[in-house]
């Protein structure tokens, strides 16, 4: 449900309230009193420190400010007096400060740079801007050069450097190609933050384009584009093989030297960079190599910030947003390849501009009060603070009795009229200043109240209700409440008054009903508003829906009776699964029921009656379920669905005693269920209005039961009846009995006492609810007293839950007691508690701390126990800090991060494990408390032997071809101790077969391995450690790779041994020469073969094969065979053998198909077809031959 808008008076309460507590007036967001009190100026807007504007624009230098009277501005250029009358292109704005300089009349914007301030002021004083320093934004062209070709060797590095033209503010820098293509860029190719080009190594490639640098400038959004750069690659393998982009080795594949890396940006091995607090820092390492180098970052003595830091540029740039004071320190980066390492190390100092730690705030007073102004900064290096009072310096202003300078804070005292003033803060240092304006208005106002008079608060009974009354006036008036116009001031028990004028009623009766009169009064009057109260009874649903199951296309209603308010409007509606429900033609909606028609199965689901007035509202859920149609069953008990109770009605208390009551109930129906229980609840109205609370339980059989009560209660019942399918809803209330009151029986629990601060001691328990307290007005008798002095007990009487005891000694022990006490009278005695008071830090440390190495890894500790008196608190336990502060192996960066170790604290041995071998290690002692660590003993130095290494790095198996493995390696992360060499352990295996292990040793320098394959088809497994003079250390395991025809072999040998497999090539064979030896036959006949035209008639099945030597075939079913053509009368062409082409082949219509061969007729001279007409014509290919054979 959408927020209203909280009316003005409502904001200046809460402004009020808030600023009461500190002693000074904030005057109210009414228009009314703003446009009468007076008040000094104050800047409300201006152009940013650093204004750059487009030398296109008019130039605009932003000052408005408020007051009253308005304020009128004026301005200084350079710290001089700017007089804008004598400038026809410079006007100011009308109520306004804001300067414009127009150039349309022409003029240069740059005569108009320099520092510009502003001036408010009127008869209370003057406010100053900030110094605002204005610059015309510049573009320059970039010069004209020409650039000859860059010659490079392959893999050499290589810096293209773009030297932008210096723009104002510095321009966008992107490198493209001069025909306007990005240029790619990756790990080997990149651009710096400098705008330049760097190359790790150039590969021949780089050739394919030129390379232009490009400059964004911000105002004029112009791109200016440099000459290009053309590159040429002097190489070894001329030819640009695009499949050697990807070869696993490309570098030695077109004949590159490998090379170890080396820094292009920044030189040298170290260098230094200053950041400012809050802005970010960006650290770059640019490194040359073959192969292209990774890049890492590490801080020395600690981590990267997590939250704040990230990698760009692939690596090459590491950025930390929004810099603090801890960011400062050490850095480095390192570059790598399989060739080697190198590291820069960036020293990092952060400073700061001045930043605010207490701004100082406008100061409203009264005559005759106190007051201060306070302006707190901090920055790197400590800013200086200059006050100044309407622009000019304190030290000129004339005296001020009432004024006291403190460094940084003014004190004012028995402040008058004459007082107001605005002072001006300026704090600076070498990296910036800031500039605070605030003014201090001394008021003296009757009171007058802020909200509309005579409104009406309506409230729904027993709820809780605030009545707002917001005042103003100066000095600051005191505020009372009266109802009805008589009586005392209403603060305390059901009332209370907020300091901003609110009266707060915690539970609403009847009673409460009235006109309630708030009184605001100071020395210079008073005014009165009034609020006119009027209580609505709740809206109750007396009557709810009940769970219901029905049959397809029965009638069913949902009952919803309600109880409201009268003189309350009274809306009912009601939800189906927590969504409104469509009233349809099948249903009806009446004030106190819902009735549907024909019910189907989508009606079945749960129903909310709401039932609401403008003030509150009530809801009651019910389930209809919808059954389908069935046949009436033998069985009509068994067949009736259960259904949770009915709830019980017309509850009824008897036998009315101060300690018990008789509560006596109607069942509901059981719904086919019987009813095994009875939950009897009860609700307070003192505690825990409203909240109902299980009370007691009975058997199914019973409606009649006794209660026991608790003195002064007023109780109110209901009764839950409970099956085997639920709960049913509960009952109606009872009607309310109160018991009588009697003194508490019992006292507060889980009393404690412990010290949150080192000179007190917190006591708390838990707070007895309304049935244990017995009586009205339940507070509590706090006791205490030292345990060893046995002093006198000190009490006090509280109404809360804790109570703190100040002043206390170091943690020393206290006898506490709490007891509960009401109208009536105290509880009993209560038990002792023993608490203790704060703890400070401990005064000792662990002295003799002893240190015995006992293997490379671990170390003994042995101290002496600090004397009791010393731990100031509970010893807690003893604490080792260790860290590494140094490897003995050379060139070994380590981390300098702390670690810790803890020991009980009746120990005065113990043991530090997990220590990285082969290092030099300090170590300190704390003892504990509950406070924190106390004083660190000596600095213990030990160094820890030579262990065995850990695993090599990126062990890796590569397979170039079938007959060689390379296995190449990296050195362990960690030594441990000067390497000796590398144990290389391998055997073959081939499925289950696994061959002889072989062994290798290499030197410690040694990281790579080539070796011959035994066979092309076994695999092998590889095994590789470290060793030192201690051993062999952790092994690292790799396979080679499966041998890519291996899958292949394995099923060819497979077929090929097969039976089957052997029987089918023998056929093939035998198939394949008689074919030949038939082809011979026919080729040795030799003939020409007449063909029929398509003139001619075809065969009769009656025509004799043998007449004329030709041969037709076709199928029973008329169809062709495969391998012949069919002509457009249907007719079928035998497919004619090759053998005869060159005699047939100039007939214009013969042509061949796909595969091919000779299809169509053939075609021949007249003469042929006189002469040759009546010879024979046979086919000869290997098919016909078959068919001409049988």
């Amino acid at each position: 449900m959408a927020r209203q808008q909280a009316p003005p008076w409502v904001h200046a309460a809460f402004l009020l309230f808030l600023l009461s507590l500190s002693g000074a007036i904030e005057i109210p967001m009414d228009p009314s009193i703003q446009n009468e009190l007076t008040q000094p100026p104050t800047i409300t807007k201006q152009s940013v420190k650093d204004h750059i504007v487009d030398p296109r624009d008019n130039i605009l230098i932003e000052c408005e400010a408020k007051g009253n009277p308005a304020p009128s501005f004026h301005w200084t250029r350079n710290s001089r007096f700017f007089n804008i009358a004598k400038d026809p292109r410079v006007s100011m704005r009308r109520r306004s400060g804001t300067l414009v300089i127009d150039f349309r009349s022409g003029g240069r914007p740059e005569e108009y740079e320099g520092e510009y301030q502003c001036f408010a002021r009127n008869k209370f004083g003057t406010a100053l801007s900030n110094r605002i320093r204005l610059q015309v934004s510049k573009s320059p062209l970039w010069p004209k050069e020409n650039l000859d070709p860059v010659v490079v060797q392959e893999g050499a590095p290589l810096t293209l450097q773009c030297n932008p033209p210096p723009g104002l503010p510095s321009p966008v820098i992107f490198w493209m190609s001069s025909s306007m293509e990005p240029i790619t860029q990756d790990k080997r190719v990149s651009q710096g933050h400098n705008g330049d080009l760097y190359f790790s190594n150039v590969m021949q490639q780089d050739m394919q384009t030129d390379y232009s640098c490009n400059a964004r400038f911000h105002f004029t959004h112009t791109i200016q584009q440099k000459n290009p750069f053309t590159l040429k690659v002097l190489t070894n393998h001329p030819y640009n093989d695009s499949s050697l982009r990807n070869h696993p080795d490309m570098y030695s594949a077109r004949g590159v030297a490998e090379r170890t890396p080396s820094f292009m940006y920044p030189q040298g091995t170290s260098s230094s960079q200053m950041v400012l607090r809050g802005m970010d820092l960006l650290l770059e390492c640019i490194a040359s190599g073959v192969p292209t180098p990774d890049i890492a970052w590490y801080k020395k003595g600690g981590d990267l910030p997590s939250d704040k830091a990230k990698f760009e540029n692939f690596n090459k740039a590491l950025r930390i947003t929004n810099v603090s004071e801890e960011d400062s320190g050490e850095y480095f980066c390192l570059a790598s390849n399989k060739m080697g390492s190198i590291r820069h190390t960036i020293s990092v100092r952060v400073k700061a501009a001045p930043y605010w730690l207490d701004e100082p705030k406008n100061l409203i007073l009264a005559p005759g009060e106190d007051g201060r102004l306070v302006c707190r900064a901090n920055g790197n290096p400590k800013p200086t603070v200059q006050w100044m009072v309407n622009g000019e310096p304190l030290q000129s202003a004339p005296p001020n009795p009432n004024r006291e300078v403190a460094g940084d804070t003014i004190i004012f005292r028995d402040t008058q009229i004459s007082s107001r003033a605005v002072y001006q803060c300026n704090t600076s240092n070498e990296h910036g200043y800031l500039l605070a304006n605030a003014f201090v208005s001394v008021l003296d106002v009757p009171p007058r109240m802020l909200s509309p008079r005579n409104q009406l608060i309506r409230v729904i009974l027993y709820n809780r209700t605030r009545l707002d009354c917001p005042f103003f006036g100066s000095p600051i008036p005191t505020l009372r409440w009266f109802k009805n116009g008589q009586g005392s001031n209403l603060d305390g028990g059901n009332y209370h008054v907020y300091e901003n004028g609110s009266l707060e009623i915690k539970m609403i009766r009847k009673e409460d009903q009235g006109i309630y009169t708030c009184v605001a009064t100071n020395i210079l009057g008073k005014a009165e508003n009034q609020v006119r109260l009027e209580v609505k009874d709740p809206t109750r649903i007396f009557r709810m829906p009940e769970d219901q199951v029905a049959k397809r296309g029965t009638t069913v209603q949902l009952e919803c009776r309600v109880k409201h308010d009268p003189s309350l409007k009274l809306t009912v509606s009601w939800l189906k699964d927590d969504e409104p429900l469509y009233i349809g033609n099948r249903m009806k909606k009446e004030d106190d029921s819902l009735t549907i028609f024909g019910v189907a199965e989508r009606d079945q689901g749960s129903y909310t009656c709401v039932a609401s007035t403008e003030l509150d509202q009530d809801l009651a859920k019910a389930h209809l379920t919808v059954l389908a149609d069935q046949a009436t069953p033998t069985n009509r008990l068994a067949a009736l669905p259960k259904g949770r109770p009915d709830r019980p009605r017309d509850l009824e208390l008897t036998d009315l005693a101060e300690r018990s009551v008789r509560l006596t109930w109607i069942p509901g129906d059981d719904n086919n269920s019987p009813i095994t229980d009875y939950v009897v609840q009860f609700e307070e109205d003192q505690f825990q209005p409203g909240v109902w609370h299980d009370h007691s339980k009975f058997p199914g059989s019973v409606n009649s039961a006794v209660l026991q009560l608790s003195p002064y209660v007023n109780y109110q019942f209901r009764v839950i009846a409970v099956n085997e399918v639920g709960s049913s809803h509960p009952s109606l209330p009872s009607e309310r009995y109160r018991t009588s009151g009697a003194p508490p029986e019992s006292n507060p629990g889980d009393v404690k006492g412990e010290g949150t601060r080192k000179n007190n001691m917190e006591i708390t328990w838990t707070p007895m609810n309304a049935t244990s307290a017995f009586g009205p007005n339940l507070r509590y008798i706090v006791k205490w007293r030292r345990r060893e002095t046995r002093d006198t007990w000190n009490n006090v009487t509280v109404w809360g839950s804790r109570y703190v005891v100040g002043q206390t000694p170091v943690y020393v022990p206290y006898e506490i007691r709490v007891q509960a006490e009401n109208d009536f009278g105290k509880g009993p005695e209560p038990d002792t508690v023993i608490g203790y008071s704060g703890e400070d830090y401990p005064r000792a440390a662990p002295t003799e701390v002893k240190i015995r190495v006992m293997n490379s890894t671990a170390i003994s500790l042995q101290w002496n126990r600090v004397y009791s008196d010393t731990v100031q608190g509970q010893l807690r336990e003893y604490r080792a800090y260790y860290w590494r502060e140094s490897s003995l192996l050379k060139n070994l960066w380590v981390s300098q991060k702390r670690q810790q170790a803890s020991f009980s604290s009746d120990r005065n041995r113990g043991v530090v494990s997990r220590l990285f071998p082969y290092s030099n290690y300090k170590l300190e002692m704390v003892v504990v408390n509950g406070r924190g660590d106390g004083p660190r003993s000596e600095t213990k130095e030990f160094t820890t032997p030579e262990g065995v290494p850990s695993a090599p790095r990126r062990f890796r198996v590569r397979q170039p071809n079938l007959e060689t493995i390379n296995l190449e390696w990296d050195h362990p992360e960690h030594p441990n101790g000067i390497l000796t060499g590398y144990i290389l352990k391998y055997v073959a295996f081939n499925g289950t077969k696994v061959g002889k292990q072989m062994v290798e040793n290499f030197s410690p320098n040694q990281t790579k391995f080539s070796m011959q394959r035994a066979d092309p088809v076994s695999r092998y497994r590889f095994t590789l450690s470290a060793r030192t003079q201690v051993g062999s250390g952790e092994a690292v395991t790799e396979e080679s790779p499966a041998p890519p025809n291996e899958a292949y072999t394995n099923n060819h040998t497979d077929i090929a041994t097969q039976g089957w497999f052997i029987g089918l090539m023998c056929a093939i064979a035998l198939l394949v020469l008689i074919l030949l030896i038939v082809c011979f036959i026919k080729r040795s006949r030799g003939g020409k073969y007449p063909v029929r035209e398509k003139k001619d008639v075809p065969l009769g099945p009656e025509d004799p094969k043998e007449e004329d030597g030709s041969f037709d075939y076709s199928d029973e079913d008329n169809k062709p065979l495969q391998g012949s053509q069919t002509s457009l009368d249907g007719t079928i062409k035998q497919q004619e053998s090759d053998d005869s082409l060159v005699d047939y082949g100039e007939g214009g219509e013969g042509q061949f198909n796909e595969d091919g061969s000779f299809i169509g007729q053939y075609t021949v001279k007249k003469d042929k077809e006189e002469t040759e007409g009546n010879e024979s014509s046979e086919a000869t290919s290997p098919v016909n031959a078959i068919y001409s054979l049988a």
